[in-house]
């Protein structure tokens, strides 16, 4: 960042803010391609002769580079800005998809009929590889962003540009799908190059702008306490704390006005505030001056001088500041906006609402999208004789797409949503944690109703609208409770929540799959360590799944006669309508509606606790708002 731009920030709609905003979206319309995993999975899967479970696998090592990583890149962005981690982003991305490339075009051997333990350990690798190169590159973009506008539309411009990230799938599969039809390897190379070049772009023009100044005094002359929404970054008073102000006194003094002396450094500094129901902090000054205290949390305020020995309540002799108190100040910065970060963090209610709601509406987004692909199919295969696989794969596309588009819609929709909530509503933002948590319990119902591929887009749709709507609200809602200093390193470690839910929910999901599938082998997962890692990551998710059914299901141990099996496979069979491939499960929507099931559970768990969010922030918020009352106290 240049000195001229920290001295004098450009207008808003400036050239270089423009430029760094547009080169914003197209960095991350790059790095959001962890989503169209779904449209090259399955395929992948069959080239390879994987089991749902090792495909899922191999998609959450995306996810897992993409939100694992993210404490590591929010800190290293905050202190060193974006351009190392486009340097980052650039190989990695080539790197990756290359690497998954050269797995798909070579196959396996002719005499292997399973993937050997180092290839799938390097096919794990290169999906990981995806997942941190598109992360750097979607945080690079995000920090500079919410940095570069003022409060009041950083929440819109966040989401446009965290909306890129959501259709970062349909741009890419449009491509491919429009210029090499069928054709994965194709896909896979526009993959490698169309991700790895935006960030080239992004370390020539990617950085922080500060926002344009705004005069702080227009709301004091009322004697109202001055929002942060009124502030650009580093400006403006926080309500959450006091703050003083030292002016001459003399008749034509307005009652609150700013600074005009600017010599004392002493006199300027923030109050601490004194026992809760002592709002008043007692110091010396020059008899030419006075203090005058505006707290955003009493509803009285003593404005009368102070000098030394002099106190509201003469009659103590001594006031022990209060550890609360002291907690409150140091989670603030200079100028009153909140700065909690490092242990701190951790120690914070609000920190683990959010993660425990991110992890369980993003486990089921990740759950949904990394795997809409074998839903499509198993919807369309089944009882389906004129089975054709390019067909199959253009329903697949449809859903990625859907799915995309959707997603980029909820990340620019919720911003706005956002704004005008806190701004017209007078509302925190957090209310609207309620309305994205709807409708992941809608989509999931919806999903659990369907049971034909033509009505699946529906599904697709509201889950697309409700996770890029997560994804565009949670980061605002982080520099709102956390502060802005340290933003990324903070979003960072909410990012680590997506890890638990969707790794609980999609490794839970191929399990029961795979349970549905007849033609599994009972062994095929114990062949290499790739299997054994599948069965350790399932322990958890299994015991959220029911057990399937005796007739989806045979177990090696059970005492189900032949003719049994035999109908049973046959059924199977002719389910599939003819496709060849085996660890597809094709039953239709009895393949995953327990996965569903588990879902819907954990989506109205999230409603109830984003009412209890956004209730506590409400209460919080009126409570800064009260109006203050003067009471003006005459020598003694």
């Amino acid at each position: 960042m240049s000195s001229s731009h920290a001295n004098h920030p450009p207008p808003l709609f400036s050239f270089a803010r423009v430029t760094s905003f547009l080169t914003c979206i197209l960095v991350a319309l790059a790095s959001g391609t962890n989503y169209v995993f779904s449209a090259y999975g399955p395929q992948l899967g069959e080239r390879l002769k994987l089991t749902h479970t090792q495909i899922n696998i191999v998609g959450l090592s995306g996810n897992i580079g993409v939100y694992g990583t993210a404490p590591i890149w929010g800190g290293i962005v905050d202190r060193k800005g974006p351009r190392l981690m486009m340097v980052m982003a650039f190989f990695s991305l080539l790197i990756g998809y290359l690497g998954i490339r050269h797995f798909f075009v070579n196959g396996l051997p002719d005499d292997d009929s399973s993937i050997g333990l180092f290839s799938f350990c390097v096919l794990v690798f290169c999906g990981f590889l995806t997942g941190i190169g598109g992360n750097g590159g979607l945080v690079g973009s995000m920090n500079s962003t919410a940095k570069s506008f003022p409060d009041k539309t950083r929440a819109t411009a966040n989401g446009i540009v965290i909306s890129g990230f959501g259709l970062s799938a349909f741009l890419f599969s449009t491509i491919a799908h429009a210029f090499f039809p069928g054709n994965t390897s194709s896909f896979l190379l526009v993959l490698a190059i169309g991700t790895a070049l935006p960030m080239i772009l992004g370390f020539l023009f990617v950085r922080p702008i500060p926002p344009p100044h705004i005069d702080p005094t227009r709301r004091l002359e009322d004697g109202t306490p001055a929002s942060p929404a009124d502030y650009g970054v580093g400006e403006g008073l926080g309500t959450g704390s006091p703050t003083t102000y030292s002016v001459e006194n003399t008749s034509h003094t307005h009652l609150l006005a700013r600074d005009e002396d600017e010599e004392d450094e002493d006199v300027r500094a923030p109050a601490i505030e004194l026992e809760e129901e002592e709002p008043l902090v007692s110091s010396t000054h020059a008899q030419a001056s006075s203090d005058y205290v505006v707290p955003g949390q009493v509803d009285s305020v003593a404005l009368s001088p102070t000098r030394a020995g002099l106190t509201r309540h003469r009659s103590h002799s001594s006031r022990s500041i209060s550890r609360r108190s002291i907690q409150t100040h140091l989670d603030k910065t200079a100028d009153g906006q909140p700065n909690i970060h490092g242990r701190r963090l951790f120690k914070t209610l609000d920190f683990w609402l959010l993660f425990t709601i991110c992890s369980l509406l993003s486990g089921t987004g990740l759950m949904y999208i990394n795997n809409v692909g074998a839903i499509s199919q198993a919807l369309f295969a089944n009882k389906n004789p004129d089975y054709d696989e390019i067909k199959a794969a253009q329903w697949q596309a449809t859903q990625v797409s859907t799915v995309s588009v959707m997603n980029c819609l909820g990340r620019i929709l919720i911003g706005v949503i956002a704004d005008f909530t806190k701004v017209k509503l007078r509302l925190p933002r957090s209310a609207c944690i309620v309305l994205v948590a709807l409708m992941f319990v809608i989509s999931q119902l919806m999903c659990f109703s369907i049971d034909r591929i033509g009505n699946l887009w529906k599904a697709s749709a509201l889950l697309g609208v409700a996770y890029g709507g997560l994804f565009g609200l949670f980061p605002t809602l982080v520099i709102e409770w956390f502060g802005l200093p340290h933003f990324s390193e903070n979003w960072g470690f909410v990012s680590l929540s997506p890890m638990l839910g969707g790794n609980i929910f999609s490794i839970a999901f191929g399990r029961n799959v795979d349970a549905h599938d007849p033609d599994a082998s009972p062994s095929s997962d114990n062949s290499t360590l790739s299997g054994t890692a599948a069965a350790a990551l399932s322990t958890l998710a299994s015991s959220f799944l029911p057990q399937p059914t005796p007739s989806a299901s045979v177990s090696a141990g059970s005492t189900t006669d032949s003719s049994t099996l035999s109908s049973t496979l046959a059924g199977a069979i002719h389910a599939r309508g003819g496709v060849p491939s085996s660890h597809h499960c094709i039953m239709g929507r009895e393949c995953y509606v327990d996965s569903i099931k588990m879902t819907i559970a954990a989506c109205c768990v999230a409603l109830a606790l984003g009412v209890y969010a956004a209730w506590r922030d409400i209460r919080k918020h009126r409570a800064r708002r009260t109006p203050a009352v003067v009471v003006w106290e005459d020598d003694e």
